[in-house]
């Protein structure tokens, strides 16, 4: 059983939603990465998603888009990304997935890529833009390396390809909110609702978490009450970047600030004065 199937399976065990936190590599700046991811796992993640920068982020709203820009302006690239979950793992036992495009995996290599990654200490891949249709290369590279290999789908999904996904998917599944990009507003509750209700009856072989638009506790305990779990990213990175642009704080106080928004979207705990951004997250 891989970590991420342990950790998923101990929460559903317990009873207990999963949250998943996405954080770009290399934003605010390559520095911060690994304190932040550790902060955001004291403040609770049960999973960690780490975005591999790339200037076309079809899926991606514009805070994403912004932290990816500006980390590749750092320059990150793809082995960086690979450092930082290195890194990371040293300290931590808590299931890591790379999430991205497929180009940068091409360049790199599909099977040295799931080798490096799984040499990294990294459990598992989601790449919104590889087709299942077009995935037996990556989902064998993958599976010789026991990497998790998450497809997504959506409210605009059939049925039939929803069962195609999840016989595809390891790890989970991933249910998109929206059909739109990351940092969306949610839409209507009932259709939201008989979506995530079709999509859990549908998906049989894996755990199903959704995300997309949650930015509060209670989005997160509202969405998932139709599936394992929940994922915020855009929230998180507004938050993020509103920290940092803060010259008042120093850095030990941006983490302790991220670590409390963390805790607040899995327990609902107050976030303590921290900052908001003013844009949707």
């Amino acid at each position: 059983m891989s970590r991420l199937d342990a950790a998923l399976t101990t929460l559903r065990g317990r009873d207990e939603k999963a949250m998943g936190l996405f954080l770009t590599d290399g934003f605010p700046h390559p520095d911060a990465t690994v304190p932040l991811l550790h902060a955001i796992d004291r403040g609770g993640a049960d999973f960690i998603e780490l975005g591999m920068p790339f200037s076309d982020p079809l899926a991606e709203g514009r805070p994403i888009q912004r932290a990816s820009a500006q980390a590749l302006s750092h320059g990150v690239r793809l082995p960086d990304t690979l450092r930082t979950a290195e890194a990371f793992r040293k300290d931590s036992e808590t299931p890591v997935l790379l999430m991205g495009y497929v180009n940068p995996i091409l360049k790199y290599g599909i099977e040295a890529f799931c080798r490096d990654a799984a040499q990294a200490g990294v459990d598992g891949l989601i790449l919104p833009d590889l087709p299942p249709e077009e995935s037996d290369h990556l989902c064998e590279a993958a599976a010789s390396h026991d990497l998790d290999l998450v497809f997504l789908v959506a409210p605009n999904t059939s049925e039939d390809r929803i069962v195609t996904v999840d016989e595809r998917a390891t790890g989970f599944v991933y249910a998109v909110s929206v059909t739109g990009l990351t940092g969306s507003d949610l839409s209507d509750t009932p259709t939201l609702d008989a979506y995530l209700q079709k999509a859990q009856r549908l998906t049989e072989q894996n755990p199903l978490l959704v995300g997309f638009g949650i930015k509060t506790h209670e989005d997160a305990m509202r969405l998932s009450r139709h599936t394992d779990g929940y994922i915020v990213g855009s929230a998180l990175i507004n938050r993020v970047e509103a920290l940092w642009e803060d010259p008042d704080r120093s850095d030990t106080e941006r983490l302790h600030a991220v670590e409390a928004f963390a805790r607040h979207l899995k327990t609902g705990a107050p976030i303590n004065a921290t900052p908001a951004s003013s844009e949707p997250a």
